[in-house]
């Protein structure tokens, strides 16, 4: 199984808000997902950034792959991917 760390869209119309999650990589952008392990605001000023470092990195360390969009997020908090 594939795993990917990527953004599910939560919130309402026009007010997106998006939440960093472990799921398979097969699964709907809005499907099932493993565990949640952040969540991103972009229409805060500054953006909302809020992460489980330990999490992310677990899972990191097992092999998950980051999307691009995820992966610039884990970038400006100081966490390689």
């Amino acid at each position: 199984m594939a795993v990917r760390l990527r953004l599910t869209r939560v919130g309402g119309k026009k007010d997106p808000i998006w939440r960093i999650v472990v799921a398979d990589s097969r699964s709907p952008r809005d499907g099932r997902v493993i565990e949640t392990v952040g969540q991103y605001n972009a229409q805060t000023e500054p953006s909302t950034i809020v992460v489980k470092e330990d999490r992310i990195r677990d899972w990191l360390s097992r092999g998950a792959q980051p999307s691009d969009s995820v992966r610039k997020i884990l970038k400006t908090q100081g966490i390689e991917a």
